[in-house]
């Protein structure tokens, strides 16, 4: 087996135990007293079925979905065997002529062939019963399982019905917050885990997001092989979800995978003695899972292909434009995903963005196919004029052979010009358009600002904004694709695998094994060019890229307003919405602070709605330019914020201003009267509907908060990274080159405090000397760990032992993930040894207990 070399090393922990007295608590409870609902083993799994029956909008859609699935795969696979095998295409295309008695007429049943000769067919193709039995044994399985959720689930019907007090023909009217805030009240009563007594919003969305966080952080810090550079198309991103499936099958639920149960990482994972030999048996198992995958390539690429066209055929005869639309990639909802964001969380957020980011792909058409496109769908307009009047002159024209196909290829031919031809009135207005797009999807390469009208930009946006017709074809490619990428890219990234999971998981009380980045700690994961200066620890191995710590934080803390978080956070959420308050209202001074708590959003969100002369002021620097495009950019946001959305134009435009100084009734009353709506209409509905039209009026203001906090971090990110040199660069490294990401040379010399910080290749970003940061009051203060007495940021960059010793330590410059390099660093090609440690038994488990 081949050395590997990784740029990993073990890191010691710093996460606070739990509460006093609460380090092994266990709740007991008297038999008599627990109810049906205590002690839940598998709470993961219970509190996943629990948000996917609320998704299927009850227990009978989830058993009709699921049951159709089952009759749809019989009919997929019958359906292709008898046309295969019981059909006479030469009568049925009238080659062969047929004698009848009664009628000339030749009907369907005549190019049937008689069922003993159908059967004998089948009997005498070998590949065709290898087909069957690989069907038949699949669908038993799918059966199987299919009983086995039926009473799972009616299980869970019973929990809402019982414990959380809501039946099945409210749940579709019931958004997520709800559902969740009565399983909060419920572990109070039920104790359905034992093993703290209050469950908080958090410690919810880990059990459902835990593995879903661990795919995050991985493609956050370019772990997993998925970005290529192929000849002649240059970069490009190759995720499907065959891939992921291997992912997930690798690393979390499979025979063999890196954890014993739901929530349980394996103890031999947790320390770094047998690292080696543990990277050479994971290797050996995706060499094994590749070669599966290799055997079973025929087979998967055959229903691939029949599940496509049976699945697009008739979308695409009604809809030939279809394909030329485009959708999220399965790349971009990983990139773009936070932290501890449900799937209906994030598939909101994108849809919100897609109008826009469709506007934008549309500003990039080829001006030479737009000239071929006009002329080709004239020639084809023009035949198909003729043939359709020769049809209305007489029928019988359609009796012709290939007439009727010749006029639904012109009519497929003509569409798809169309597809190429702009729209008459179209603006071209790419940097309006993209900051649209960011105040949605949160994420976004600094380089791209300002140059959203090259190609480059266009090109690297369609990776997570790709083609449906790229995204079938890529799924269509799957099964021959995902052996070779798992065979010779993810074997060499085995050993940097196996120090992602050690060094990043934590133990959580109540929890279990998560990944340390979904516990959104600024101290541990925070990046000082995203507003975490002084507030971070993390070195560059720790950050998370692109501000991922910071903005999920905010976005967990608008969507969940009754959660509370730890102190350190309090201070950075509450610190960061005074600031986007101040400078939005334009003040001087201490503005009043909002608390992230309070349901309304309110002077924040209304001057965004209102219009953007209460942000002209924003002044994010002392540089008149930067600060006019600062102005500029977020007048741009609030204007096409408001264009965009659909509620915002109707609901708060109107009704916002007043609606947001005034309490949850007066809110929806006020949002109904400035849409038109009629009082009476929503009084004579159920319950249900109006505390769906609450719901969302409370939906669009907490995600227009969202929008306004990401834009304003973006453009604080912006400044402090304007003093350095753009590298135009779309990720770190290519994911398939692995053995490129060593470590750089050890620097024994402590750096000076004005030198910039090191830039993640990920996006081109770098912050000059905190001198030149603008400082609120709260930050002129000395950087402390509260009660802990940590060191500040100072101290550890001057190269101060933590102890208090006083002594020096080295200093390590490490490429994280993907790797990163000062300018006037050279990178070796090989690195020097890494110390391998002695036993397993010589290092303690790799284990933080948080809470």
């Amino acid at each position: 087996m081949a050395h590997f070399d990784t740029e990993y090393q073990r890191l010691e922990g710093s996460y606070s135990d739990s509460p006093p007295g609460e380090e092994n608590l266990l709740m007991h409870v008297p038999e008599g007293v627990k109810s049906q609902w205590h002690h839940i083993e598998n709470l993961d799994l219970f509190f996943q079925r629990v948000y996917k029956l609320h998704q299927k909008n009850g227990f009978t859609c989830m058993l009709l979905g699921e049951l159709f699935e089952l009759v749809q795969l019989l009919f997929v696979v019958g359906f292709t065997v008898f046309l295969a095998n019981c059909v006479d295409y030469d009568i049925l295309f009238a080659n062969k002529f047929v004698n009848h008695t009664d009628s000339s007429k030749v009907t369907l049943p005549d190019a049937f062939i008689p069922m003993d000769v159908c059967s004998a067919r089948i009997r005498d193709n070998a590949f065709v019963i290898f087909v069957l039995i690989i069907s038949g044994v699949f669908w038993l399985h799918r059966l199987v399982k299919f009983i086995y959720n039926v009473c799972c689930y009616w299980e869970i019907r019973s929990f809402y019905r019982n414990a959380l007090k809501m039946s099945m023909s409210e749940l579709p009217y019931a958004t997520w917050q709800e559902v969740q805030a009565r399983i909060v009240e419920t572990q109070k009563e039920h104790q359905i885990c034992i093993h703290k007594k209050e469950l908080s919003e958090l410690d919810v969305y880990h059990r459902i997001l835990r593995f879903k966080n661990y795919m995050v952080a991985m493609v956050n810090k370019s772990l997993l092989p998925v970005k290529f550079r192929l000849p002649f198309f240059g970069e490009y991103v190759f995720y499907t979800r065959g891939l992921k499936y291997n992912f997930e099958l690798i690393f979390f639920w499979g025979p063999g995978s890196l954890f014993e149960n739901e929530w349980s990482l394996k103890p031999e994972y947790k320390r770094g003695g047998n690292r080696h030999d543990l990277a050479n048996k994971l290797a050996s198992r995706i060499l094994w899972i590749g070669i599966a995958n290799l055997l079973l390539c025929p087979v998967i690429l055959v229903w691939q292909i029949l599940y496509a066209f049976f699945s697009y055929t008739e979308v695409i005869k009604r809809e030939p434009g279809s394909l030329g639309a485009r959708c999220w990639s399965l790349y971009g909802r990983c990139y773009l995903r936070h932290f501890n964001e449900l799937d209906h969380e994030l598939m909101s957020r994108l849809s919100k963005g897609y109008k826009a980011a469709s506007k934008y792909m549309n500003c990039f058409l080829s001006p030479l196919l737009t000239v071929m496109a006009k002329n080709l769908a004239f020639f084809a307009g023009s035949v198909l004029a003729v043939l359709i009047a020769l049809t209305i002159y007489d029928e019988d024209v359609l009796a012709v052979e290939h007439v009727l196909s010749s006029i639904t290829l012109l009519g497929v031919c003509i569409t798809i010009c169309r597809s190429f031809i702009p729209e008459k009135h179209m603006v071209f207005c790419p940097e309006q358009l993209l900051r649209v797009i960011l105040a949605h999807i949160h994420y976004m390469p600094d380089h791209w600002q300002g140059n959203a009208h090259r190609a480059e930009t266009r090109d690297q946006f369609s990776q997570l904004f790709q083609y449906k017709a790229v995204f079938i074809l890529e799924e269509l490619l799957s099964p021959v694709v995902t052996p070779i990428i798992l065979i010779f890219c993810l074997r060499r990234k085995s050993l940097q695998i196996i120090d992602f999971f050690r060094n990043f998981t934590v133990e959580v009380v109540g929890v279990g094994d998560t990944c340390s980045f979904a516990q959104m700690d600024i101290r541990q994961h925070g990046h000082p060019a995203w507003m975490s200066e002084g507030k971070t620890e993390a070195s560059i191995y720790q950050q998370a890229e692109d501000g991922k710590t910071e903005l999920s934080l905010m976005h967990f803390a608008i969507t969940n307003p009754q959660w509370q978080p730890p102190q350190e956070t309090t201070h950075f959420l509450s610190q960061l919405k005074e600031r986007v308050h101040r400078e939005a209202a334009g003040l001087a001074g201490d503005a009043l602070h909002y608390s992230l708590s309070e349901s309304e959003p309110r002077s924040l969100i209304a001057n965004l709605l209102t219009g953007p002369s209460t942000l002209g002021s924003v002044h994010f620097a002392r540089d008149a330019s930067l600060a006019n495009h600062a102005a500029a950019a977020v007048n741009d946001s609030a204007s096409a914020l408001r264009s965009l959305s659909p509620v915002s134009g109707s609901l708060y435009l109107r009704g916002s201003l007043s609606a947001a100084n005034r309490g949850h009734a007066s809110t929806v009353s006020k949002a109904m009267a400035g849409s038109g709506t009629d009082a009476r209409t929503v009084s004579s509905g159920s319950s249900a509907w109006e505390g769906q039209l609450t719901s969302l009026v409370l939906s669009e203001y907490a995600s227009t908060e969202m929008s306004i906090h990401a834009l304003y971090m973006h453009e604080f990110h912006k400044q402090q990274s304007r003093g350095d040199l753009p590298r135009h660069t779309w990720h770190r490294q290519d994911s398939d080159e692995s053995s490129d990401s060593i470590p750089d040379e050890v620097r024994s010399e402590p750096q000076p405090r004005s030198r910039h910080l090191p830039r993640s290749h990920t996006f081109p970003a770098a912050a000059p000397s905190p001198s030149e940061l603008p400082k609120s009051n709260s930050d002129t203060g000395t950087n402390t760990r509260g009660q802990e007495g940590a060191p500040s940021s100072a101290d550890r960059q001057a190269g101060v032992d933590p102890s208090g010793a006083g002594t020096k330590f080295v200093r390590t410059a490490r490429v994280p993930m993907g790797g990163w390099a000062d300018d006037n660093q050279a990178t070796p090609r090989y690195p020097e040894p890494l110390p391998e440690e002695s036993s397993d038994d010589d290092i303690p488990p790799h284990i933080h207990k948080v809470t």
